[in-house]
């Protein structure tokens, strides 16, 4: 398994829990088409591409490539870079009938394929004794609660400063949120941010 810096960019679960055995990273599902529509997620890939650098890797269909051609539309370009995967004919084991155009996708390519896809497309892969922050434990709900961002009549209110000050869409779901403190935020920033809305 390689440790990159930028956060990969994939079509679903199924791709998400293959890449997942190869790279460990921030891996963020565009939920196929979902993301033409999704602000809060878009947002959130934008401040990504901002903080760590994205990969896409997309299938290698026309769907793939119209889901990565709005993505350079809609987040900078040079805060992204593409990782292919080849043209392998064939069928994914969990589908009954191959794709459309008989390609397999992201979720059925091998790992030194997708290896080499994210490696080719310059993905910047850390060893083990960068000085990239120890991975801290991740933020909770219950963390949350504590801080008082939820559980609280005046929680709401505290949210939207919160996400205010993070630059964030205040208009989050709670799950959605509590993604983006742990990928954009550490303990300590969320601590400090909460102790100068408490004022």
């Amino acid at each position: 398994m390689i440790r990159i810096r930028e956060a990969v960019v994939v079509e679903g679960r199924y791709d998400k829990a293959a890449l997942s055995q190869v790279v460990d990273t921030v891996i963020i599902e565009t939920e196929g088409f979902g993301i033409f529509s999704n602000e809060e997620k878009l947002a959130l890939l934008r401040r990504l591409a901002q903080a760590r650098g994205l990969v896409v890797l997309t299938d290698g269909d026309g769907g793939g490539f119209v889901i990565r051609n709005f993505l350079k539309g809609a987040i900078n370009p040079a805060l992204i870079k593409h990782a292919y995967v080849p043209d392998i004919y064939g069928k994914e084991r969990r589908k009954k009938s191959p794709s459309k155009e008989g390609k397999l996708g992201v979720e059925g390519m091998s790992r030194e394929v997708l290896e080499t896809a994210i490696r080719r497309a310059g993905a910047t892969v850390l060893d083990e004794t960068s000085e990239e922050k120890a991975k801290a434990p991740p933020i909770t709900k219950a963390d949350l609660y504590a801080m008082g961002f939820s559980g609280r009549s005046d929680s709401a209110a505290r949210r939207r400063k919160l996400l205010k000050t993070l630059g964030l869409p205040e208009r989050m779901t709670a799950n959605a949120m509590l993604e983006a403190l742990n990928i954009l935020s550490s303990r300590e920033e969320i601590e400090a941010i909460a102790a100068e809305i408490q004022k």
